[in-house]
């Protein structure tokens, strides 16, 4: 069994054939997705995505794109909308300093009220980290990641410093399609050096950050074999040891969720 820990199903590019992408996925190994929450207008949407399927679930939170869409939201208002039992984490939030499509102040403040809510409701945090190494590991050290909570840093292009200080932290970190980018090799070195075994999921970030050899399309769920591949190929591992490693990671990291077959992990 595959687990997509990081998708955006409930993306309008996936509007009008929902139904054939999970098809697709489950015919290729993937059982269980994650869709993760980026803005609180859609949430909804989410939701009901995770509704709609026993091996679905969601995430809530604010992109750091759209922190100043609500540069003041609460933690209890978080904590709230995340008593749902389809709820598993809490974000995705975090910094990006290469757009800055948000007031870099908003992007701390929403992180630390994100970071609150994942200290208050057990749940893990969902970090995006672009161009912003030295303020996440100064937020990871102030807010004591790794042991008032758990957290993952999704996507990782950042540098070997804030990697090395979040596995010495016991973060989590998931593995795209971007492992596969001819122009990656920073990011395979990384993985193959600094990410524990234990500690890595896999992601497909769709719609985006298709993998090799489907660069350039829509990305959906079916393609996590592919970078599952990728993954094995780096740690130097089956990719069967690759996919029961990984899927036994999001379960630890992610205990609300329910496997659909604990012989299966």
């Amino acid at each position: 069994m595959l687990i997509d820990s990081h998708a955006n199903l409930h993306a309008p590019a996936y509007g009008r054939d929902l139904d054939d992408v999970l098809v697709r996925a489950r015919n290729a190994g993937v059982q269980v997705m994650a869709t993760i929450c980026c803005r609180m207008s859609e949430f909804s949407r989410a939701l009901a995505v995770a509704d709609m399927d026993p091996d679905i679930w969601c995430t809530l939170g604010i992109h750091p794109h759209h922190a100043g869409d609500d540069p003041h939201i609460s933690s209890r208002l978080l904590c709230a909308l995340a008593e749902h039992p389809k709820v598993i984490g809490i974000g995705e939030t975090g910094l990006d300093y290469h757009y800055d499509y948000s007031h870099r102040d908003d992007q701390l403040t929403n992180l630390r009220a994100h970071a609150e809510a994942a200290r208050q409701t057990g749940l893990p945090l969902v970090l995006h980290t672009r161009e912003a190494d030295e303020d996440m590991m100064t937020f990871l050290e102030a807010e004591n990641a790794g042991e008032d909570f758990e957290f993952i840093l999704h996507s990782y292009t950042s540098g070997e410093e804030l990697a090395r200080m979040a596995a010495a932290r016991g973060g989590y970190f998931s593995v795209n399609g971007i492992a596969s980018f001819r122009n990656a090799q920073s990011v395979r070195d990384i993985i193959a050096d600094i990410m524990p075994m234990d500690k890595i999921l896999l992601e497909t970030d769709c719609p985006y950050l298709a993998p090799v050899p489907k660069r350039g399309r829509r990305n959906e769920p079916a393609y996590l074999p592919l970078i599952n591949a990728c993954l094995a190929k780096i740690k130097g591992c089956t990719e069967e040891e690759s996919a029961a490693q990984t899927t036994q990671n999001f379960f630890a990291l992610f205990k609300r969720a329910q496997a659909p077959d604990a012989e299966q992990i």
